[in-house]
């Protein structure tokens, strides 16, 4: 099996060109138990190696079976599923997929499974549709295979989404516009995308961002109930002001806005000013909100004046919308190999010529700080008469 720093670079290989995916179950109930062995046991290319009921199991289990990944109860007897995630992470780091209940205290919890390491996350299996029984189990084995291959750290001691179906571009929602809108406008927008491991990688970028930042935009793939708690948990740590999108909210500096986690985010403008717009098409790349929506929107509304970075996450949304932006004359950023959890976005991205600049995490808001003063410096320059210039 893959080492635990290795990367997503497209579809999985063929089942029986490998070893198969080692996975062990972790949850108190023994119906979940049940149901998520047999939807894993349907994948050629990954093996249930066992299941335990709680963490002192668990930890047994994971010595004698050494899976490549866990699933793991959000809510468990005994000792929770964080603190056992809190101790697994400190002492062998590895691949730990939470499932967890779409609740408000579901959201809070999943949260903070993943600000410890875990590489993602799925609601409860639930047992009703066929329908949904058959996409359940296909985000299941998807959500398993990225984990198998995302880089996986160990926990510094300081710190504390796959869908079956038609897979639309962001012509569904928005069509391509060849005129772009050079309306003048002296205000700057940041648009930021993110999936897998993104709710960490957008921590870091925007608790980096001064209080008076232009107004940032934000598309992270994320289920409706997690987006809420989400951006409130960066609103308390960041010193811009961050919250969820509203339809028809304007866009001021020292403020980042959220996409809900059932809607598309785009940015229009209202004479000079940019707006929120939020819109309830149809999955473009089989997310809601998807980068490329919010890319291609702030390309066509922003052009030079905005700013574009792809953060970690599987897949390829947002790579065609950055390229987009920067055609527009738009300065893009992608994170790089070694600091995202999957290299899938910001990958494509990178394979379409689309980042000017392709940064570690820890540097990604300086860059974009520094992009903000020059395009200030250009502008003035681009305002005084040419008459006067010697």
């Amino acid at each position: 099996m893959m080492h635990h720093g290795g990367h997503l670079s497209g579809e999985p290989a063929a089942a029986g060109s490998r070893q198969r995916i080692r996975v062990l179950i972790v949850d108190d109930s023994a119906l979940v138990r049940t149901l998520l062995t047999e939807m894993l046991s349907a994948a050629k290319d990954i093996e249930v190696v066992g299941a335990a009921a709680d963490a002192h199991a668990a930890r047994e289990k994971i010595k004698r079976l050494n899976p490549d990944v866990i699933t793991l109860d959000v809510e468990m007897p005994r000792m929770d599923g964080i603190t056992f995630l809190r101790n697994l992470m400190r002492l062998r780091p590895m691949p730990v997929v939470m499932v967890s209940s779409l609740t408000e205290r579901g959201a809070d919890v999943t949260l903070d499974a993943l600000s410890l390491g875990a590489v993602d996350y799925l609601p409860k299996p639930k047992i009703d549709l066929a329908v949904t029984f058959t996409e359940y189990r296909d985000e299941l084995a998807e959500k398993i295979r990225t984990a198998a291959c995302a880089s996986v750290r160990a926990l510094d001691p300081r710190r504390a989404t796959f869908r079956p179906g038609p897979s639309h571009s962001a012509d569904a929602v928005l069509p391509r516009s060849e005129t772009l809108r050079t309306l003048r406008t002296t205000d700057h927008i940041i648009a930021i995308g993110a999936s897998t491991g993104g709710t960490e990688a957008i921590k870091e970028v925007l608790t980096r961002l001064p209080p008076d930042s232009p107004g940032v935009v934000i598309a992270q793939h994320i289920p409706k109930a997690f987006s809420g708690p989400f951006a409130r948990r960066m609103n308390d740590c960041c010193a811009v002001s961050v919250s969820e999108a509203e339809d028809g909210q304007q866009i001021l500096a020292g403020h980042a806005y959220i996409a809900p986690g059932d809607r598309h985010l785009l940015v229009v403008r209202d004479g000079a000013r940019y707006v929120c717009r939020l819109d309830d098409g149809v999955p473009v790349n089989r997310h809601k909100p998807s980068v490329d929506v919010l890319f291609r929107s702030v390309a066509q509304n922003g052009g030079r004046n905005a700013i574009g970075v792809l953060l970690t996450g599987m897949g390829k949304d947002g790579a065609r919308g950055l390229k987009e932006m920067l055609d527009s004359g738009s300065r893009t950023i992608a994170q790089d190999e070694l600091t995202s959890v999957v290299w899938g976005m910001p990958g494509e991205a990178v394979a379409l010529g689309a980042a000017e600049h392709v940064l570690p995490l820890d540097h990604i808001a300086g860059k974009i700080r520094s992009l903000a003063e020059t395009m200030d410096i250009t502008r003035e320059s681009r305002a005084i008469p040419s008459s006067s210039v010697s």
